[in-house]
Order: structure tokens, then sequence, then C-alpha cells
């Protein structure tokens, strides 16, 4: 048995029309998956139809996963186009705010904390409900650096990003004796659009940040196909509850 075939397999990504989250969804599919991609836009239905010429099983979900039953709605719908099963669950969405934590207004606050953790643990617990009852699954949350450190005027983004790595842990702890694991990837910093502004070289941060990455480059979405096809597949049925740095190894300079 190829412990890391995942051929077959039916899965949702979140965020999968661009950045990490499209070069995740995109080796799912290489790797044989059936995948049911979410984002905000029409665009998930041009990414999805692009993905099918490709000869690849996807399907695109529109939705506003800051809003809480938008995000059942969403989540009905892809395992409904999947078939109705669920083996896999990867939740690769999420939004920026930037505000000294002084000035940081409470509406983006909620915003924040409602996209990249409220509706982490409802897709989390929706799925955990269909992967129980069969006693097989897994899920894949997206942590962060800031899941390790604190960054800077970043308040939200960072009190969700160490949400989640913590409900991961306790997911996997009711979970893992039941068949499902519960892992997170934590990237390093990554040449996305959420990162635009640290991307720029007149940021003093963007030269800083690049010298403490012992790869020398900043990270891709290809960066994180290994390790999310690791975690979807049997090759981690013993490996539940980690936060895992995909970084170039900034955490250890």
């Amino acid at each position: 048995m190829n412990l890391f075939d995942i051929t077959g397999k039916k899965a949702i990504v979140t965020g999968g029309t661009r950045g990490l989250g499209y070069g995740m969804a995109e080796g799912f599919l290489e790797a044989g998956c059936e995948v049911a991609i979410v984002g905000t836009s029409d665009k998930v239905y041009e990414v999805a139809e692009d993905f099918q010429k490709r000869g690849f099983s996807c399907h695109g979900v529109k939705g506003n996963l800051g809003e809480r039953e938008d995000v059942y709605r969403v989540f009905r719908e892809c395992v409904e186009k999947l078939g109705g099963d669920l083996d896999i669950l990867l939740t690769a969405h999420g939004i920026q705010r930037r505000h000294s934590a002084e000035e940081f207004p409470m509406e983006e606050w909620d915003e924040v904390i409602g996209v990249n953790l409220t509706s982490v643990f409802i897709l989390c617990q929706e799925a955990g409900k269909l992967m129980l009852k069969k006693g097989y699954g897994k899920i894949i949350t997206i942590a962060s650096m800031n899941s390790f450190f604190g960054g800077q005027t970043i308040p939200a983004y960072a009190a969700a990003k160490g949400g989640v790595a913590q409900l991961t842990k306790e997911l996997t702890n009711d979970w893992l004796a039941r068949g499902v694991n519960v892992n997170a990837i934590a990237p390093g910093y990554m040449a996305t659009e959420m990162n635009k502004a640290l991307l720029d070289p007149e940021n003093p941060r963007f030269a800083s940040i690049s010298e403490r990455i012992p790869a020398h480059r900043w990270g891709t979405g290809e960066d994180m196909k290994g390790t999310a096809i690791f975690l979807a597949s049997h090759a981690s049925d013993y490996v539940s509850g980690a936060v895992i740095p995909v970084d170039g190894g900034y955490l250890v300079k």
C-alpha cells in the first residue's frame, strides 16, 4: 500500500481560489482527490472550471464564511457536490486587518475572529459529525507563525491563529481515538496577497524577515502541497494535534 495515496478521496478546501489554498487544492487534485473548493466570489466557479479542463474532479462553492448561517450552507453544499461523503477537510480561508492594538476597531476584531476562528470551528464540527460516523477522517487547519509569536498590528489575527492551534489540539483529544486526525500547518512568510504590504521592498520588515529565512526565499503554495498530502493520507495516521511549520526554517533561526 502506498501510504501517501489519496486517490478517490473526497475533500473540501476553503480559500481554494488563490494563494496557499489554491496550491493545496491543486495538490489534492493532482494526487487523485475529488475536491470542492470554497471562495467568496464568482471566481470560485472559474477556478473550478479551469481545474475541470485539466481533467480534475473539482466543484466550486461560493459563500461568505464570515456569516455563520452561510458557513453551514457552504458545508452542506460542498458535501452534496461530493456525493454525500467527506474524507478530508482543509480550512485555508482567512482575512487580515492591520491596526495598532490600541486603535483596533471592534467591528474588525469581530470580523477577523468570525472568519478566521469561529467558521473554522463550525466547519470542523460539521466535518467531525460525518467522519466520526464512519470512523475515519482527516482535518487540516491552517495555523500561522502567529500561532507561535504575537506579530505586530494584527491582534485579532494573532488571537485567531493562536486559537486555531489550540482548537486543533482539543479536537484531537476528542476525536483521535474514534478515527479522526486533526492537525495544523503553520505557514511561514509566504508570497501571497495577504502579505502584500510586507512584500513591499520599501517596507523595512521585508528585509528583516527575508534575512531570517534560512531557505533564502519566501514560500509559495507549491511549498504547502507535500505536507497537506501527508496529513490527508494514511502516512499520518499516528500524527494528530501537531502544528507543523512550513516556513523555510524561519522558526529555528
